[in-house]
């Protein structure tokens, strides 16, 4: 991804709230599925971390993976997630 883009998806996720909450749970397949949902639909994805201190610096690159997304920035307990939306074709 160049600099000029993730500089601008940057500055659009500074006003995007948390869709999802990543809590007790943790990665479920059911939150991984939630995330690629939104993602499909919005693109860019800002999710919160409630808790995993240590963990979030792991399972934000495993979040990415599996759902073909960019991680676009990582700051405290958030993270912003970026994949092409899905384009409806007109039948």
């Amino acid at each position: 991804m160049s600099t000029p883009t993730l500089r601008s998806l940057k500055s659009r996720a500074q006003l995007l709230k948390p869709v999802l909450r990543l809590g007790k749970a943790g990665a479920t397949p059911e939150f991984i599925q939630a995330l690629d949902t939104e993602l499909a639909l919005h693109g860019l994805v800002k999710i919160r971390f409630e808790g995993f201190k240590e963990e979030r610096k792991a399972i934000v690159p495993v979040l990415a993976e599996k759902t073909g997304a960019t991680l676009v920035q990582q700051v405290g307990h958030t993270a912003v997630f970026f994949r092409t939306p899905a384009v409806e074709t007109a039948s």
